[in-house]
């Protein structure tokens, strides 16, 4: 099984990459967000995610682990095939994706190409499920502890922030200490959910 790939980019097309590692190309289909961030002649890492059926085998790359997540996410969704849902990835970034599952917002999931109001509707039934079942026992972490108890809107991005993280495979303690030091009242859920990714990343 595939974990990552490190190599050269030798190639790029809109949703392809190829990566020289030790003199063999693998051809790697991806996103348009993580192809943006590669060049040819440089070195890459992508994480990968493997799929076989009876007449192929195809490696899905990815520029960060939080996009690989989301991607596996939306794959075990009934309907939702790897190209279903590499479109919604790239069409949209890993936070826009978790904060419409969030919210309910179809509209952003539909703006991927062949991405319907049905399969939208399926994706957030299943999904918004999946997230409020794995987040139901976290615990508001003491990093927001000096939130003011009358700010409800603050708790409730705070509650949000940590269903994404959760989901995107994070632990309490790695949730907890993502948001530390966050000024969340004046961040949008999506900004604040990429800068609990950073902190963890750092």
């Amino acid at each position: 099984m595939f974990y990552h790939l490190n190599g050269i980019v030798t190639d790029l097309e809109p949703n392809l990459a190829v990566i020289d590692c030790g003199g063999v190309g693998f051809a790697v289909s991806t996103t348009a967000v993580t192809v943006g961030r590669l060049r040819r002649g440089e070195q890459a890492k992508l994480y990968i995610c493997e799929q076989v059926r009876e007449d192929a085998f195809e490696l899905y790359g990815f520029a960060t682990l939080e996009e690989k997540r989301c991607f596996e996410m939306l794959i075990s969704v009934s309907g939702v095939g790897p190209k279903a849902a590499a479109a919604i990835l790239s069409a949209n970034t890993t936070e826009r994706v978790c904060m419409a599952i969030m919210s309910d917002d179809e509209r952003v999931l539909t703006a991927a190409q062949g991405v319907g109001k049905r399969l939208a509707q399926r994706i957030i039934l299943e999904l918004k499920d999946k997230m409020q079942k794995q987040s139901a026992d976290l615990p508001i972490p003491g990093a927001a502890a000096d939130i003011p108890a009358a700010a409800d809107g603050v708790q409730t991005k705070l509650a949000d922030v940590m269903k994404a993280l959760t989901v995107l495979g994070y632990s309490r303690s790695e949730c907890a200490a993502a948001v530390k030091g966050l000024d969340l009242e004046a961040m949008s859920p999506e900004d604040a959910i990429r800068a609990a990714l950073r902190n963890i990343s750092n």
